[in-house]
């Protein structure tokens, strides 16, 4: 379990886009900045103080797009697995993490303003994501996530909204596309003396592109701030859900390539669905000395999931937290120094009900228990500047995690059970500035996570057996811009104890529990370029981006899999896209994305998807600052292909385990703003 209470302050990255190459040093800041939200270019100057991989996504990337998945965030970011399975639900992995999560997340934490968006026992999902509402996406890879409490192998995500100091007084968007798809976007936000405010509400809805997967949403963010002084600032926070989505299952790999467009037999027989309506509320306030910084606040979550599946799921969960935070900037004995001390409490509880699937209606009850999570998470990192461009940065967090259910449906036997972990994970590194704009940097960590109440199916795998997962990782990588291009690389090796892995299939999926050693190893390189300046017009060029992600994941000389690979991520992964800029706004150019060898779908390494190829085209018109529209076709060649597999230990060709990607679309949009 990976878990950090609120990290809704400065996050470091570049930005994936080709069309922007921001600088990467801010100086000076304007007198109205907010304190307690982080801008886009405070976000990416973060990125000099991490000897590791993370990165920022800028809404320009993303939003002149449906921006309706997840992938339409991540999708330039290496080292990060990300495909749309039904719907917002969707396969990510970062660094292979949780490839054994057939639905839904684990090993990620995801937060939203800092709010986790994970339940208290690290699960995790993608519904209440509104990708039109962020100001920016910040990705900590792996243990990169340690100096706000992280600890998980994959890290942590955080969506970040604006303040009413950096957004327009009034923003409108508008989206149709393929498969019934429409979204409409609203958001307001102004400063009114010591007072700023923003919210956002978004509707969406789509039929899609295969049966059965129809939904709609309803979003919505306010947040309100109030600068007592100007170094102290408290800012509230509310978010709603609504999300009503049905689901058209895994089907067969022949299925899946020869009629992508059908669903589940079962699923649409018993109305296979996933409903959700959640309310967040949380409180942050920032407190400004002359060389420290102190971030306090609290956070409550109330979630309703009913999701009639092979059974009914009736849950209820009730989440809530604290967390305080310290940092310190000052010089030690004439060397700059950095310190960042936390502590986080994030604790909940799920009233669970399992029903008979009456064709998506209650049946008899199946099982019920109260499922509680508790997790305390002491942490600290320090960075020494031990010359004036190489710093050496050293970290440690403790964590303490309970797990208990108590069963209130015995007459199918007790699943009570209690567990508790006390878990340390310590870190080094060290960052060199080559020059202002170049740098190199290499840590060693170590992450520890502990088992949602998901991972395993009940009494073949009872929760109580299943171990913490923890991993010692390497990681080696340079980062740096010049004037018309920029780089990200990194390579890392990380060695798992007890991951949580398929090991036995069950009727509803896969009992989780854990492999005593595997490997995850890669190298993820991304990068942008501007080129052939003055082609066609004066001031116009090409524009390059690209992510690339190599994945080597593999059992360590298993007992029952020897050394065979992972499943459930390609060994390669290409995304690509090239853009021709004209000084009048439009930017206009091909993409693609290429998998060159396909990916197993079991441990026996005894069935692959197959390699694929898609392209698509994109045309943006900025007609001024305030208003643009844009227009895009996707997998152009309408090929038939799986966008990700369910995995379980030994599969056949019978096995209903694939999702196929979404046929030839096209997309179109306007944004405003005044």
């Amino acid at each position: 379990m990976a878990t950090t209470a609120m990290i809704a302050i400065s996050n470091p990255a570049f930005s994936q886009s080709a069309t922007e190459l921001p600088a990467v040093t801010v100086v000076g800041a304007p007198l109205n900045e907010s304190l307690t939200v982080p801008t886009t270019e405070q976000a990416q100057e973060e990125i000099r103080r991490t000897p590791g991989a993370v990165e920022v996504i800028a809404d320009t990337v993303f939003k002149n797009g449906p921006a309706a998945t997840l992938k339409d965030v991540l999708d330039y970011v290496p080292g990060v697995f990300v495909q749309p399975k039904w719907g917002a639900d969707t396969r990510l992995s970062i660094r292979g993490s949780s490839l054994s999560r057939n639905f839904h997340l684990r090993s990620i934490q995801l937060y939203m303003d800092g709010i986790p968006i994970n339940t208290a026992d690290g699960y995790g999902d993608f519904q209440e994501i509104d990708p039109g509402a962020y100001r920016h996406v910040d990705v900590y890879k792996g243990a990169n996530a340690l100096q706000f409490g992280g600890n998980s192998l994959g890290g942590a995500i955080n969506f970040v909204t604006p303040s009413g100091r950096d957004a327009s007084i009034a923003a409108v968007s508008a989206d149709v596309g393929s498969f019934g798809f429409n979204r409409q976007q609203a958001s307001s936000g102004a400063v009114v003396g010591p007072v700023d405010y923003f919210v956002t509400a978004a509707r969406q809805q789509q039929e899609g592109w295969r049966d059965h997967t129809g939904g709609d949403s309803y979003r919505g963010s306010v947040n309100l701030g109030y600068q007592l002084t100007p170094d102290i600032e408290t800012r509230f926070y509310v978010n709603a859900n609504n999300v009503h989505q049905r689901i058209p299952g895994e089907v067969t790999k022949a299925a899946a390539l020869l009629f992508p467009e059908g669903g589940a037999n079962a699923n649409k027989t018993n109305d296979y669905q996933r409903n959700i309506d959640t309310v967040r509320v949380a409180n942050k306030t920032t407190l400004r000395f002359e060389s420290t910084t102190v971030d306090l606040g609290a956070f409550g979550v109330d979630r309703q999931l009913l999701h009639p599946i092979f059974q009914l799921i009736d849950y209820s969960y009730k989440d809530y937290g604290g967390f305080i935070r310290a940092v310190d900037g000052r010089s030690i004995l004439g060397h700059k120094n950095r310190a960042v001390v936390g502590f986080n409490i994030i604790n909940g509880r799920i009233d669970n009900r399992q029903y008979a699937n009456a064709k998506g209606l209650r049946g008899a009850l199946q099982s019920s228990s109260f499922d509680s999570s508790e997790n305390y998470i002491a942490y600290g990192e320090d960075s020494f500047s031990i010359i004036p461009n190489v710093a050496v940065v050293g970290g440690l967090q403790f964590l303490h995690a309970v797990r208990d259910r108590k069963d209130t449906f015995l007459s199918n036997g007790d699943a009570s059970g209690r567990n508790s972990f006390s878990l340390l994970s310590p870190k080094v590194g060290l960052l060199w500035d080559v020059d202002p704009d170049w740098q190199a940097f290499a840590n060693i960590s170590r992450s520890a996570e502990v088992p949602s109440f998901g991972e395993s199916g009940g009494a073949a795998v009872p929760f109580t057996t299943v171990k913490e997962q923890t991993a010692t990782t390497y990681e080696v990588g340079t980062r740096g811009q010049r004037s018309n291009y920029k780089w990200n690389l990194a390579a890392y090796r990380a060695e798992i104890h007890n991951e949580l892995q398929c090991l036995q299939s069950a009727v509803a999926g896969c009992n989780v529990t854990n492999v005593h050693r595997t490997i995850h190893q890669g190298l993820e390189l991304g990068g942008g370029a501007d080129f052939l300046h003055d082609l066609f017009s004066q001031k116009d060029k090409i524009g390059l981006n690209l992510a690339y992600t190599f994945n080597d994941f593999t059992f360590d000389s298993d007992r029952n899999y020897n050394d065979n690979q992972l499943p459930g991520a390609p060994r390669h992964f290409l995304r690509g896209e090239m853009l021709y800029k004209h000084p009048i706004g439009l930017s206009i150019g091909p993409n693609m994305e290429w998998v060159p060898k396909g990916y197993y779908a079991d441990n026996a390494n005894t069935l692959q998807t197959d390699p694929y190829v898609i392209f698509g085209m994109k045309a943006v018109q900025d007609f001024n600052e305030n208003v643009s529209a844009y227009v895009e076709g996707r997998n152009l060649g309408n090929t038939a292909y799986i966008s990700n597999a369910s995995v379980i230990n030994r599969a056949t060709s019978a096995s209903a385990q694939f999702n196929p990607g979404d046929g030839r679309s096209a997309f179109a949009g306007i944004r405003a703003k005044w």
